[in-house]
């Protein structure tokens, strides 16, 4: 494997910036905690990603990973508490309008989008915590059938890994291979059919 480089590094800061920005556009009956706690923490993770990056400072790839975990399990839990309020909002009657519902829907989708995203690239590759991966690999990328090709997945590979498979409910031309990574793209193709599904339900409320 290929070490990650600091341009990558500034990609996935930058997704996940992205993350910020749509957690704080949903409304705070749709929110996990405070306005701005899971927002600042999140803000926090990022500058300490950037600080403690392998590349810059060895010593301190320990803190680099557990920080990495820690951004991607905030997002993680965070998304997946919004989206049982927004179901339980749709499904049980809620005073909201219609407005604010629609758009926490599509922060959510947007959001599961770049968590997944960061699961499958932390899997697969160097990740965010940069370690070296020397196990089993988990997704056939098609520019990878040719074993003489000295191609390697980057971050985006990942993102639009995840970006087809919330849209398309199955994987595109990337394969997943192993248990592990079936799970994660079932998981995020169930959680972006909700989504949907409840978005649908509202619109054609709206409609009728």
């Amino acid at each position: 494997m290929f070490p990650i480089g600091r341009k990558e590094l500034w990609h996935a800061q930058a997704i996940i910036t992205l993350a910020i920005a749509l957690q704080l556009t949903i409304t705070p009956d749709l929110r996990i905690g405070p306005k701005y706690l899971i927002a600042a923490l999140e803000l926090l993770l990022v500058f300490a990603i950037g600080i403690t990056a392998p590349r810059r400072h060895t010593v301190a790839k320990t803190v680099h990973r557990a920080f990495s975990f820690l951004i991607i399990a905030l997002i993680s839990l965070a998304n997946a508490g919004q989206l049982a309020l927004l179901a339980n909002a749709l499904i049980g009657g809620t005073s909201l309008p219609g407005k604010a519902l629609l758009s926490g829907a599509l922060a959510i989708f947007l959001t599961n989008i770049i968590m997944f995203c960061l699961w499958y690239w932390e899997l697969d590759s160097h990740g965010l915590s940069g370690r070296h991966k020397t196990g089993a690999v988990h997704f056939q990328f098609p520019q990878k059938t040719d074993s003489t090709s000295k191609w390697r997945p980057t971050f985006f590979d990942y993102l639009y890994v995840s970006l087809t498979n919330s849209t398309a409910f199955s994987p595109t031309d990337t394969m997943p291979l192993t248990h592990v990574a079936k799970a994660l793209m079932s998981v995020q193709a169930l959680v972006a059919l909700v989504t949907i599904v409840l978005v649908t339900a509202r619109a054609v409320n709206i409609l009728g």
